[in-house]
């Protein structure tokens, strides 16, 4: 996979190629080139320091949205076995911008959907780069009917700018249909864990977000909308997304502080995108952990507790 940088990961590119230079054209046992990989090393830890050590808002905003970050289907073949992917909403056509089926998860048989971006530009272009059509929500929701019908539990992966919103996708019900998902999501009696694995925008995140528990990695964001989007809305210029991301507070960190998601799964300093082995590792543990826990709960209770979650969530305050 190609490597891509960030505008304020650019001084890590020379110093990462060079490594890949010496390491494949020379002779690392030679003084010479041994004295050079040791200082290259030392100088990307220390500029890695000076990146990652303090992030803003808007540069995590950034590390949501990066190209090499695992998507859904990273996640279901380092995480799962024997996944069997269904196609198809039954009514209009397969959406390949959400991926649903059924998979085993630490010897569990679950349930698992979640948004897919893709991992190279013909992949995000045949994706939709992650965001739904109603049929996608309406392939979700078949999934969730099969896995409430056969007593599974549900993962869901939310990685989406958010819904599609072409006149097509309005045509067919696109606001019914979220709607819809996420009435259902609240109906189930089978343990939902839904993770935000990277950008979690809008009603296209939440039509699979209704969890018994809500975890998030690290760099990941939710909010419901984007720095951007925000920005040209309250100030008319897109440009001032990074203070709209301050204001937001769509990160992990914010939200955790917020009471809106259970749990921040670490990732590797600098991000997922920087070591997936140990994002993938990090996240099945804390994942294997949530779903024990819920495995236990008896269905009714599942459901209550989801209603009250949702139904507790924001702190209001009047002014004078």
């Amino acid at each position: 996979m190609k490597r891509y940088y960030l505008d304020f990961e650019k001084k890590l590119e020379a110093l990462e190629r060079r490594i890949e230079e010496v390491r494949k054209f020379h002779d690392i046992r030679d003084p010479h080139y041994a004295r050079e990989l040791d200082q290259l090393e030392k100088r990307i830890e220390k500029t890695e320091q000076e990146i990652y050590g303090t992030l803003s808002n808007w540069q995590r905003c950034q590390l949501s949205r990066h190209l090499n970050r695992p998507h859904t289907l990273d996640y279901i073949e380092n995480l799962c076995t024997d996944f069997v992917e269904i196609h198809g909403d039954r009514r209009f056509r397969d959406d390949p911008a959400v991926v649903a089926g059924f998979a085993r998860f630490a010897g569990t048989a679950v349930a698992v959907v979640g948004h897919q971006k893709g991992n190279n530009v013909g992949e995000m272009a045949a994706r939709n780069f992650g965001m739904a059509h109603p049929e996608g929500y309406r392939k979700s929701t078949r999934l969730m009917e099969l896995a409430e019908r056969w007593h599974k539990p549900l993962l869901t992966f939310i990685d989406t700018p958010g819904a599609y919103p072409g006149v097509g996708a309005e045509e067919r019900g696109q606001a019914e249909t979220i709607a819809a998902s996420i009435e259902f999501m609240f109906s189930l009696s089978v343990p939902v864990i839904s993770i935000v694995s990277g950008e979690g925008g809008s009603g296209g995140a939440l039509a699979i977000g209704v969890g018994n528990r809500i975890l998030m990695m690290e760099n990941a964001t939710y909010a419901v909308i984007s720095p951007e989007g925000c920005a040209a809305i309250l100030w008319r210029d897109g440009s001032k997304g990074p203070l709209a991301a301050d204001v937001l507070k769509p990160t992990a960190q914010d939200l955790y502080a917020l009471g809106i998601i259970d749990e921040i799964i670490a990732e590797p300093f600098g991000g997922a995108h920087r070591d997936w082995q140990t994002t993938f590792a990090t996240a099945s543990v804390v994942i294997a952990r949530n779903l024990e826990e819920l495995l236990q709960v008896p269905g009714e209770d599942l459901k209550k507790q989801r209603y009250e979650k949702f139904r507790h969530m924001g702190i209001f305050e009047e002014g004078k």
